[in-house]
């Protein structure tokens, strides 16, 4: 495998070294060499020293990998004239057509839980967020706004044909996996469809895909009415799919609801590549204090040996995400993962330790009952 790998900013660089070090181990026991890693230069703290925000040729790079890991992108302190922040992952998004953008949100024991209600322990669900259209076509990175003067701004929300109907099969099929691993299965459409034509033509893509897809139980709401759910009953729900806008606010709040963005994996995949990281910030207060939760890093690694593991044909590779999950799921229910995130004792590196050895006790444990 071929990795290309860009640390960016603040704890971006903390975060991903810890995610290598676990998707490493995990790929040993697995039988598995570790990857090739095309390490590539970006970010707010490149833009600064460079007047760059990737090195050149990094994007084209990017492309040439089997994936794309990336820590954290951005500092408050360094922005660009008009006050927007540096951005290059935006275009990677959009260069390579990462339209399905998977955020996983998972409760898990002994970490915390917003919520009073019991059933909040069981909150699992899958935030698919389209990532290239949507409002963020208009981001300042690409520069498509349609009037920008000092009286006047107007941004677009684009929804095309191709690229919602491969969101919206991408998220019938992800629905279909998640209920062959003992999930609900049912996939909400997400929208705001009463008010926008954009987004009414979004549910009429979904409903034209539905049809290929008898077999998956889907529902429907409206942002609004969605963001109340939840928080008022996020444990009915499975799959989620919305325009991308909404999709960044409400992952956001639904890992707060799990704890915070410390736990937040992400992965935005297109037809030929995709690229995983935290959905966290860059914490550049903490940078180098061995404070920061790996735990989003490390699940978005675990993202990533699942989506290669298809790509490339390789089983073993979903084996080494397995062993990665698997330790996270122990760790948390034998209290022995602590994030200083959460009020614990264990920053950065001891917890990337503790997971190191709960993967080799686990893949003991198994060599131990095929004996």
């Amino acid at each position: 495998m071929k990795i290309a790998l860009i640390k960016g900013d603040g704890i971006g660089v903390d975060v991903a070294e810890a995610a290598i070090a676990v998707l490493e181990t995990a790929l040993k026991h697995t039988g598995e060499p570790a990857p090739r890693y095309d390490e590539i230069q970006a970010g707010a703290g490149y833009f600064k020293e460079t007047g760059h925000d990737i090195e050149d040729g990094g994007e084209e790079r990017a492309g040439l990998a089997d994936a794309i890991f990336l820590g954290a992108i951005g500092l408050p302190s360094i922005r660009h004239a008009n006050g927007t922040e540096i951005s290059p992952h935006l275009r990677l998004r959009d260069r390579f057509g990462l339209y399905a953008g998977v955020r996983p949100v998972k409760a898990y024991p002994n970490a915390p839980q917003r919520l009073a209600d019991p059933r909040a322990a069981g909150i699992d669900l899958v935030i698919l967020r389209e990532s290239t259209e949507g409002l963020f076509y208009s981001a300042a990175a690409h520069k498509r706004s349609l009037v920008v003067n000092d009286d006047e701004v107007q941004d677009v929300l684009r929804i095309t044909r191709k690229t919602t109907t491969k969101l919206h099969r991408f998220a019938f099929n992800l629905a279909r996996k998640r209920r062959e691993r003992g999930h609900p299965g049912r996939l909400t459409c997400v929208d705001k469809a009463n008010v926008f034509t954009s987004l009414a033509f979004f549910r009429q893509i979904f409903d034209e895909v539905k049809s290929e897809f008898a077999d998956v139980p889907v529902g429907y709401n409206y942002v609004d009415a969605q963001a109340l759910d939840l928080v008022r009953k996020p444990w009915e729900f499975d799959v989620l799919v919305m325009e991308n806008m909404f999709g960044d606010i409400l992952s956001d709040l639904a890992g707060g609801l799990v704890g915070g963005m410390g736990m937040a994996a992400c992965g935005e995949i297109g037809d030929t590549t995709g690229l995983f990281q935290p959905a966290h910030g860059s914490a550049p207060d903490i940078m180098g204090e061995d404070k920061a939760n790996p735990l989003a890093a490390i699940l978005s690694a675990a993202l990533m040996l699942d989506y290669l593991a298809e790509k490339l044909d390789k089983p073993s590779l979903a084996d080494a995400a397995d062993l990665i999950n698997g330790a996270v799921d122990t760790g948390f229910q034998e209290n022995v993962l602590r994030p200083m995130e959460f009020g614990g004792d264990m920053g950065t590196r001891a917890v990337t330790n503790q997971l190191l050895t709960l993967i080799g006790s686990s893949t003991a444990i198994r060599r131990s009952a095929i004996a």
